[in-house]
């Protein structure tokens, strides 16, 4: 595959949580680095979620750790449990769609192409408003599920959509390993060659 330029993955990680899970697979995060590296060069993977407060263990904590030694730039924002009176069910409220909107808005002017994992509507705006500013936006997401994972104008909106299903195999995590538990912690390649660290600012 021809190189295209500078790109930036932006995850919407219970999104991409919830849309390989419905697809059946598990997400191998070193992969998926090593999927985007390849086609060209990667200048910043951001991984958002949001942490239950007073949760003295959380089960994404691993998995966040993980990420920030391998090469992710992990954004969490603690938010808040409570009982939906409607419904009687715990129901966890808060999402990083602002915070994610606002890095990538800061990012456009470095990069050449986005590439965002998420299939929430919410985001066509910020998708059309880097389409402006002359970024290309992939939007990674499924319409293999019943209903489809994606929003019909996000899909639409963005210059190229790629279905997760279609990424399975390069991305998807073998059965046999389990999540991020026993990999050892070391930095991917374009990390270690000292192109960019992981606290370095966007001038």
């Amino acid at each position: 595959m021809s190189s295209i330029g500078k790109i930036a993955l932006f995850i919407d990680g219970s999104n991409l949580y919830a849309t390989s899970k419905a697809l059946g697979f598990d997400i191998d995060y070193r992969r998926l680095l090593s999927e985007f590296q390849s086609r060209g060069t990667l200048l910043r993977a951001f991984y958002y979620t949001t942490v239950i407060e007073d949760q003295e263990f959380s089960s994404i904590r691993p998995l966040i750790d993980w990420l920030d030694y391998n090469g992710y730039t992990v954004v969490t924002k603690l938010t808040k449990e409570f009982v939906d009176a409607t419904t009687g069910r715990r129901k966890v409220k808060g999402s990083m769609d602002v915070e994610l909107a606002v890095n990538a808005m800061e990012l456009a002017d470095h990069v050449d192409q986005i590439v965002l994992f998420s299939g929430d509507g919410d985001f066509r705006s910020l998708v059309e408003s880097l389409q402006r500013r002359g970024v290309r936006v992939t939007v990674v997401s499924t319409l293999s599920t019943q209903p489809p994972m994606i929003a019909d104008d996000l899909r639409r909106q963005a210059d190229v959509f790629i279905d997760l299903a279609e990424l399975k195999q390069k991305v998807g995590r073998d059965p046999i390993e389990r999540a991020g538990s026993r990999e050892v912690r070391q930095p991917p390649q374009f990390l270690a060659r000292g192109t960019l660290k992981r606290d370095d600012r966007v001038e």
